[in-house]
């Protein structure tokens, strides 16, 4: 269960269903980096998983279908030089990123009427600034 990756609620995605790439990263490390794997590369199938609900895989994969390649998400972390500290970025990335497209869509704002004094009070702030300006431009005799 610490490996599961919490969605929202009691809903999480099990390690079995990751499928992990590991290659070699740019940036800093010296010869180091030229010889070890340190980037992950991580692949999650949205599309066929069984452990996201229906309505939650609909939403996820309606939201995500710029970062989708046919139901699949990639995330890619080579922000460390250890790729156990890559591993732990790209699974929290995941978990974000579902969570975010998972989430309900927000309340739809009722339009309300505007007050009658606000509404004289911005008129009555553009007439004074239009007399303002109109009495700047008169020319002096």
């Amino acid at each position: 269960m610490p490996d599961d990756i919490r969605v929202r609620g009691s809903v999480s995605i099990p390690e079995s269903e990751l499928n992990w790439r590991f290659s070699r990263s740019s940036g800093p490390g010296g010869q180091h980096v030229n010889t070890s794997a340190t980037a992950a590369e991580l692949s999650f199938d949205v599309a066929a998983s069984p452990s996201l609900p229906e309505p939650l895989k609909a939403r996820a994969l309606d939201r995500l279908a710029g970062r989708l390649v046919r139901g699949v998400l990639t995330i890619r972390a080579e922000e460390y030089r250890s790729q156990t500290r890559n591993r732990d970025a790209a699974r929290a990335r995941l978990g974000a990123l579902l969570a975010e497209a998972t989430a309900p869509p927000p309340k739809k704002r009722v339009p309300k009427k505007i007050p009658r004094g606000i509404n004289e009070r911005r008129l009555e702030n553009k007439k004074r600034r239009s007399d303002v300006k109109r009495l700047r431009s008169r020319r002096w005799d």
